[in-house]
């Protein structure tokens, strides 16, 4: 829809101006023609149906009304003052009542005469009344109704500056007379009759103007079919030329990978974990470079998934390195893997910012003459100065703390072929999300946890209900288990009445003066939180009060409990992540919701699943609905678009389809160069293209 037309500044637009598109440009970031025709209404104000006063009900989201303002009148002075009104319609009469606007509205209305009113209805005391109604004259053009009205999102400043919906919708409509006939058609006809489109200019027109409720739908349909269409033609794109253009070191030898399963795999795998090993091996072996996606829920063996490959790697004569976000998480790694590196004769070392400058020495020697086979670490292993003899392999844990430049700084610490990335997250992604997210990787699900495993039990408790809780705590710890207790504040917030860390563990003190406990939060230093997470995992204290640091990376698995206060204050995912500290032994482990009597409904829900299900995927699910993606996101990742008019969390069927048809289309014809694809060609070329492609790194 780019062209010299849609390129016209918005204040040349009637009804705009100098000052508007000011307010316009800093405001909502519409500076065209262009930009304004694809600032799409969120909602729309059903105004096909007049209801009568005497059919007003409790509970109703809004009702078009028809009547007479009998009278109106000022009551009080100053930011004080309210203007009420009686109105009436022949069935009942009804309050109307204003607290903002009161002078303009007392120049403005006229008793007496016959408005129509829109409005959410109330009952006081069984009456009916209606707070801040809109009020128009009543006119040949609006007495029958029959239309839908866009509502469009504002900020405070506009609405300030008298910018409401309506005022952008009278935009709208003054824009559509003059574009109409210079919107062109971004889909070939074949596409919108296998899918039965309308075109793009009755789908523009009906999406600001929509002629019936039918139209609206068919509009809707439309532009989040193009929109999810290129998305995903664009990710596949990326994906299908790495292919082409990146080749990969091709590792076919497997003999430490076999010598391991036969002699130092001390379980045997879940067939999630072997489908998983199958799927990355294949890529490793086949000449292109791999860029591929492991998903699994916490605790559901992705390490051991990504030593395998390591191992997979070294038997080709290639170095391997593992980066983790936090020295926890590292730490962890590192010592989880050095017992089966060792026993196969693999040199492997940490490098984290707390290593010491002759210890960093030794390891820059080593990944130089190539003895150093795995290297486990934080952001360190991003310095220049680390360089490697030969990097066949990377894996990069909980991708999503990991920005784009940085995952860059790994692909070219091999210049002459680079290494296959494998990216870890045990944040469970929905399957819309991972479309537009990952559009353009290679997924692998874990979805099984080792045998053994007992799911969580989880719990809500009220605050009222904390000695109970302290009751089964002790219980707990006496069968030497441990516990933790997370809180999501460091320090007591006047504003908020949530529990707060230092008051939380002082009242585990006076609770259990006779257990050891330990405090770690994100002020503390890194040797300081180190030792105290020490002392919990050699069962030197028996209580671990904490904050969100502990959400990634630690593993004790004889803690049994996670006490989540002012669990109301969490996103589910964070709750899932915190969940899944617990749960990694034999035994039977609990987590247990504290919050406070009041909720909102959201966050009922979000308590409700969590207490429901310990599936990850339901739970990222659930979370999509409530949050929405953009606040699940985090980094700005590869295949983030900021979607104009789709919604990941309702738009699943639409995207699938859009993602089917991309893929068809491209696997055909990779380059567009069909007749048939022509104008596919042309949209694709005239999308702004990434000043960086970074979809080759994830």
């Amino acid at each position: 829809m780019q062209n010299n037309f849609f390129d016209t500044r918005i204040e040349f637009l009637k009804g705009v101006g100098a000052a508007r598109a000011l307010l316009l440009n800093t405001e909502l970031q519409i500076f065209t023609y262009s930009d304004l025709i694809q600032y799409y209404p969120f909602r729309y104000e059903d105004r096909t149906k007049f209801y009568r006063i005497f059919d007003l009900y409790e509970g109703m989201d809004a009702a078009q009304i028809k009547g007479r303002l009998h009278f109106f009148e000022k009551i009080g002075e100053g930011h004080k003052a309210r203007l009420t009104g009686q109105f009436s319609d022949g069935t009942g009469t009804m309050e109307l009542t204003w607290f903002q606007g009161v002078s303009f509205l007392e120049k403005k209305l006229r008793a007496g005469a016959e408005y129509v009113i829109y409005g959410k209805p109330a009952f006081f005391q069984g009456r009916p009344q209606m707070q801040h109604p809109e009020m128009e004259l009543l006119s040949p053009d609006n007495e029958k109704g029959g239309y839908f009205q866009p509502v469009y999102g504002l900020t405070e400043k506009l609405k300030k500056r008298y910018v409401d919906s309506k005022v952008i919708a009278t935009m709208q409509r003054n824009l559509l007379d003059l574009a109409y006939a210079q919107i062109r058609e971004t889909l070939p006809e074949n596409l919108r009759q296998k899918y039965r489109l309308v075109s793009k200019r009755d789908a523009v027109y009906n999406i600001h103007l929509p002629q019936s409720e039918a139209w609206l739908h068919q509009a809707r349909r439309r532009l989040k079919f193009e929109e999810l269409f290129y998305n995903q033609l664009r990710l596949i794109k990326q994906k299908l030329s790495r292919r082409i253009d990146y080749q990969g070191q091709v590792f076919k030898n497997t003999s430490l990978v076999s010598e391991f399963y036969k002699n130092h795999l001390p379980f045997d795998l879940t067939n999630a974990q072997k489908r998983v090993v199958k799927e990355i091996f294949e890529d490793m072996k086949s000449g292109k470079q791999m860029n591929r996606l492991l998903q699994g829920d916490v605790g559901s063996g992705k390490t051991i998934v990504a030593f395998i490959c390591m191992l997979l790697a070294i038997s080709n004569g290639c170095q391997a390195c593992i980066i983790a976000p936090t020295e926890i998480l590292a730490d962890q790694h590192y010592q989880g893997l050095k017992e089966f590196a060792e026993s196969l004769g693999v040199k492997i070392d940490k490098l984290t910012g707390s290593v010491r400058k002759k210890a960093r020495t030794s390891i820059h020697e080593g990944l130089l003459d190539g003895s150093l086979k795995i290297l486990v670490g934080t952001h360190a292993i991003l310095e220049d100065i680390v360089q490697f003899q030969n990097l066949g392999f990377v894996v990069i844990d909980e991708q999503h703390r990991f920005g784009v430049a940085q995952r860059a700084k790994l692909w070219e610490k091999n210049s002459e072929i680079h290494p296959h990335i494998l990216v870890m997250t045990a944040t469970p992604i929905p399957r819309t999300l991972a479309m537009t997210l990952y559009g353009d990787l290679d997924v692998s699900v874990i979805d099984e946890l080792p045998k053994g495993r007992k799911p969580i039990k989880t719990v809500h408790r009220y605050d009222s209900h904390r000695l109970n809780v302290f009751g089964f705590m002790r219980d707990e710890i006496k069968k030497g288990r441990q516990v933790y207790v997370v809180y999501p504040l460091i320090e007591e917030s006047e504003k908020m009445d949530f529990k707060f860390l230092t008051d939380g563990y002082e009242s585990i003190v006076r609770a259990f003066p006779e257990y050891h406990i330990s405090i770690v939060h994100g002020k503390m230093k890194a040797a300081d939180k180190d030792f105290e997470m020490q002392r919990f995992i050699k069962k030197e204290t028996q209580i671990m009060v904490a904050t969100t640091v502990i959400e990634v990376g630690v593993n004790v698995p004889n803690a049994s409990i996670m006490v989540i206060e002012s669990a109301e204050r969490f996103g589910l995912a964070q709750l899932h992540q915190l969940r899944g500290r617990v749960g990694r032994g034999a035994e039977q482990s609990y987590c247990i919701l504290m919050t406070d009597v009041k909720l909102s409904k959201d966050t009922r829900t979000r308590i409700d699943t969590m207490v429901r299900t310990t599936d990850g995927f339901e739970i990222a699910d659930v979370d999509l609905q409530l949050r929405g993606p953009g606040d699940l996101s985090g980094t700005q990742q590869s295949g983030v678009v900021e979607l104009l008019i789709a919604d990941l969390a309702k738009d699943g069927e639409i995207l699938r389809v859009a993602r089917e048809c991309a893929i068809a289309i491209l696997e055909e014809d990779h380059e567009l160069e069909l007749p048939q694809n022509a104008m596919i060609k042309e949209q694709v070329e005239n999308q702004k293209a990434n000043t960086s492609n970074w979809a080759r790194i994830s």
